[in-house]
């Protein structure tokens, strides 16, 4: 069941990070890094209670992370210019 609600938080994730991209605004950043939080919480959760092997699990989760984070940085830098072309009209 752990597993089941780490992989749904974790596809959560990487849907919400595109949608903040395409619609970014500043709540929807905060939402974005819950979710990102819930899956580090419950992949460590994960880890701990299956005694599941470091490495492979380590480099998933960096690869989500770094999936994610990208994500997250453009749709910064699109928030960011989207208020900066508001400001300049």
């Amino acid at each position: 069941m752990l597993v089941l609600t780490h992989v749904l938080i974790a596809l959560t994730s990487v849907a919400f990070t595109t949608y903040l991209f395409v619609r970014p605004s500043q709540r929807k950043f905060y939402v974005n890094y819950g979710l990102i939080a819930a899956t580090m919480a419950s992949g460590t959760w994960l880890i701990i209670a299956s005694h599941a092997p470091m490495l492979s699990s380590c480099l998933s989760g960096l690869t989500y992370i770094g999936a994610v984070t990208f994500g997250t940085i453009l749709a910064h830098y699109k928030l960011v210019h989207e208020q900066a072309v508001r400001i300049s009209e």
